[in-house]
């Protein structure tokens, strides 16, 4: 109508290059929305929390579906990445902590040409830069979640890129450590070690 016309306009005149979105909900079980198939990520099936291939066939939509109003969708969805993006950094640390405790035992009980594991200097180089990047991930999001508290998610937007980027990079060299560690048996379904790098595989895309 006029009014929604009008919002649209002056949302895109204010704002032309974010103000082009519009999000909605749409409640589910609806005729015209259509479940197609589950997706899987690196051959993991992550249902019912992951993603699938949906199929809209003519939805109809009034104001009551839009979420912050026409034109605001860049807005809304910005305005959940910062503690989000702190969410998923904290999931991600502690996961690559439980894959390096594992590297950890691993390296006490496996023998190779007459010594464990970590009596192998490459082995112990492993363990040292886990640990570090470990706790430097650990730190920056603490840092991350610290700004926004005092200044909020809009002035701490530097500070959640960094961690956006740089803690799913170390986490993931984690795991990927802990996962040579165990050889042939890191990329089996005997340990979380594949199914977690495939895991954090995934959020350095997200």
């Amino acid at each position: 109508s006029s009014s929604s016309s009008s919002s649209s306009s002056s949302s895109s005149s204010t704002n032309p290059k974010h103000g082009k979105h519009t999000i909605v909900m749409v409640p589910l079980p609806h005729p015209q929305v259509k479940m197609v198939r589950p997706l899987t990520v690196f051959g993991y099936d992550d249902a019912p929390f992951g993603h699938a291939e949906v199929a809209l066939e003519g939805v109809e939509l009034t104001s009551d579906h839009l979420i912050g109003g026409e034109g605001s969708g860049f807005r809304v969805s910005q305005a959940r990445l910062g503690p989000g993006r702190i969410h998923h950094c904290m999931r991600a640390i502690g996961l690559a902590q439980r894959c390096f405790e594992l590297m950890l035992q691993r390296t006490l009980e496996r023998q190779t040409f007459g010594k464990y594991l970590w009596q192998h200097g490459s082995v112990q180089k492993d363990i040292a830069d886990s640990f570090a990047d470990l706790n430097a991930a650990r730190l920056l999001t603490l840092h991350c979640a610290h700004q926004m508290d005092l200044v909020g998610p809009r002035a701490s937007r530097q500070y959640i890129s960094s961690i956006k980027v740089a803690v799913p990079k170390w986490t993931s060299q984690v795991i990927d450590r802990a996962l040579q560690v165990h050889g042939g048996a890191g990329v089996s379904e005997d340990y979380i070690l594949a199914k977690a790098w495939a895991n954090m595989r995934t959020l350095r895309i997200a």
